[in-house]
C-alpha cells in the first residue's frame, strides 16, 4: 500500500494548476447590445461576499462590459469588508446600479452609496448604517464620533454630483445631527435615517430631485429594459458556486464554532495526554479560520479531492494501520483528481468519454504510477546490501532501538515466546509506538487507541509491523 501511494504522489507532481470561477452567459445576441453583469450581493456582508464582487468585476472588465448591477438584499456586515468593497468597485470603468431587492441595511446602505444609481424593487428599503461593536452593542463615544465623521467624509466624497445622495447616507451614519430640505425635516436629531422604496424616490428641492433612488421597478428584467431598452443587452449572471455558498453558510456558524471548539480545548487541558477533544477543538477553530477563504477555491476541486485522498492516507498510516479501507479510498480520490486535472473540460459543454477527454489521462497517470513502482523495484534490487538506506531502523528520541516485526526471531525470539509477556511502554502509542520488555524496544500498537509512556502493557498477539499490546489493569 504505502509503494501504491508513493506512486500515485510521484504522479501528482506538477499535474495541478489554478482554476477560476466562472459566469453563465444568458440572452441577447446582437453584437451591438449593451453587456450587463448582475451580481448577487444576498448574504451578510463578509470575505464571501468580497469575493463574488471581486469575481463579477474581474469578469465584467475582461468581457469589456457597459453596466454592473448589484442585486442586493443584506443586513450589514464588517465595515473593513465594506472598504475594500467600495474599492473593487471604484476599479470598473463602466456603469454601476445598486438594485435594492429587498433591502440594503447598514453596510449594505454604505455599498449602495458607492454605486452610480439607485434601484429599488417596490418593497425596498434602506438605511441604519450607523457603526457598531461586531457583537451588535454601541461604541466608546470617542472612537464612535472618529468613525461617524470618517464615514461621513468618504460617503461626501463619493456622491459629489449625485444630488441629496451624501446627505441621506450621512443621516444614516450620524444620529447626532438634523436633516432637513428647506423647511421639510427629514430626519430629527437623536435618529437614525432609514427609507423605503417610495421615500426614497421622493423629489424634493427646487429643481425637484429624487431624495435618493432613481426609481422602482418589479424586478431585474424590468431594470434592465429601463437602463438599456428591451432586447438591447446581454445579461451576465453571475451564479455564486459551491464554495461561496460554503463560506456564506460557515460565516453564519461562526459564533457557534468558535465557541464549541473554544470549550473543547479547555476540556482538552484537564484531561491526560491529547486525544479527541484537542484533535476535534483544534479542527472546528480552523473551520473558523478557512471559512473566510473557502470561497475562493472553486476551479480547484481536483485538487481539493487529492489533498482529501493523502489525508485519508495518512490517517491509515499513522493512526489506523492495518484497517485498508481509508487508504484504499484515499489512493482511489489521488488518481481520480489526477485524471480530473488534466482533463480537457470546460463548464458550458456535456462530458464526452474520449480519448481527448479522460482516456488519455487516465493513460498517462496508470503509465506515471507503472513507471514509479518500476524505479522503486529497480532502486531496492541494485541497491547494495550494505548500504545504510537498508539497515535503517527508526531509533527513538529518548534512545534504544526498536525491534521490527520480521526481527523477532532474531536471538533465538519467537513469536510466541512473546505473547503473554508483560513490558512498559516505551513511548506513547497514537495507537502506535514502542515498547519495553525485558530490556529491548519493540514496534508495537495498542488495540484501545492511546497509551501514555510508562503505562504497564501486555502482549496479546502479533502483525506485521510489530506486536500488538493492551494495558495491563
Amino acid at each position: 500500500m504505502k509503494i501504491l501511494v508513493f506512486s500515485v504522489l510521484a504522479a501528482a507532481l506538477g499535474l495541478f494548476g489554478t482554476g477560476g470561477a466562472r459566469a453563465e452567459e444568458s440572452a441577447g445576441s446582437e453584437k451591438s447590445a449593451k453587456k450587463v453583469v448582475i451580481i448577487p450581493i444576498r448574504e451578510q456582508i463578509a470575505k464571501p461576499e468580497l469575493y463574488i464582487l471581486r469575481r463579477g468585476l474581474k469578469a465584467a472588465i475582461e468581457e469589456k462590459v457597459d453596466t454592473i448591477v448589484l442585486d442586493m438584499e443584506t443586513p450589514g456586515g464588517a465595515l473593513d469588508v465594506t472598504f475594500e468593497m467600495l474599492k473593487a468597485l471604484e476599479k470598473f470603468p463602466g456603469r454601476t446600479v445598486t438594485y435594492i431587492n429587498r433591502e440594503a441595511i447598514s453596510a449594505g446602505a454604505l455599498i449602495s452609496a458607492g454605486t452610480d444609481e439607485i434601484y429599488f424593487a417596490p418593497g425596498g428599503l434602506i438605511g441604519a448604517a450607523a457603526p457598531v461593536l461586531l457583537t451588535g452593542g454601541e461604541m466608546d463615544e470617542i472612537m464612535r464620533g472618529k468613525i461617524v465623521s470618517y464615514l461621513k467624509a468618504r460617503v461626501r466624497s463619493m456622491s459629489e454630483g449625485k444630488g441629496y445622495r451624501g446627505q441621506v447616507i450621512s443621516a444614516m451614519i450620524d444620529m447626532d445631527s438634523e436633516f432637513r430640505i428647506g423647511d421639510t425635516v427629514i430626519k430629527e436629531k437623536g435618529e437614525l435615517l432609514s427609507l423605503t422604496a417610495q421615500e426614497a424616490v421622493k423629489l424634493y428641492g427646487d429643481p425637484p430631485q429624487p431624495l435618493l433612488g432613481s426609481g422602482i421597478e418589479e424586478n431585474l428584467d424590468a431594470l434592465l429594459d429601463r437602463l438599456h431598452g428591451a432586447g438591447n443587452y446581454s445579461v451576465l449572471r453571475l451564479e455564486v458556486t459551491w464554495s461561496e455558498k460554503l463560506a456564506q453558510y460557515l460565516t453564519g456558524l461562526t459564533p457557534i464554532l468558535l465557541g464549541i471548539g473554544m470549550a473543547l480545548l479547555l476540556i482538552e487541558f484537564k484531561t491526560p495526554g491529547f486525544g479527541v477533544f484537542g484533535v476535534s477543538g483544534i479542527s472546528l477553530l480552523a473551520v473558523v479560520f478557512m471559512a473566510q477563504y473557502v470561497a475562493g477555491m472553486s476551479g480547484h476541486e481536483p485538487l481539493l479531492f487529492f489533498c482529501l485522498g493523502l489525508l485519508l492516507v495518512a490517517g491509515e498510516l499513522f493512526f489506523f494501520p492495518g484497517l485498508i479501507v481509508p487508504a484504499v479510498i484515499g489512493v482511489v480520490l489521488m488518481v481520480v483528481s489526477l485524471v480530473w486535472s488534466m482533463a480537457d473540460l470546460w463548464p458550458s459543454e456535456s462530458i464526452q468519454f474520449s480519448s481527448d477527454v479522460f482516456i488519455r489521462p487516465l493513460i498517462n497517470v496508470i503509465g506515471g504510477m507503472m513507471l514509479a513502482l518500476l524505479l522503486f523495484a529497480a532502486f531496492l534490487r541494485f541497491l547494495p546490501k550494505g548500504s545504510p538506506l537498508v539497515a535503517l531502523v527508526l531509533k527513538a528520541a529518548v534512545g534504544g532501538e526498536p525491534v521490527a516485526a520480521r526481527a523477532l526471531t532474531e536471538g533465538g525470539l519467537t513469536g510466541s515466546s512473546l505473547i503473554g509477556a508483560t513490558g512498559v511502554a516505551a513511548t506513547a502509542l497514537f495507537p502506535s509506538g514502542q515498547v519495553e520488555i525485558e530490556g529491548r524496544r519493540y514496534e508495537a500498537r495498542s488495540d484501545a487507541g492511546f497509551m501514555e509512556a510508562g503505562a504497564p502493557v501486555k502482549v496479546t498477539g502479533l502483525a506485521e509491523f510489530g506486536l500488538i499490546v493492551e494495558v495491563v489493569s
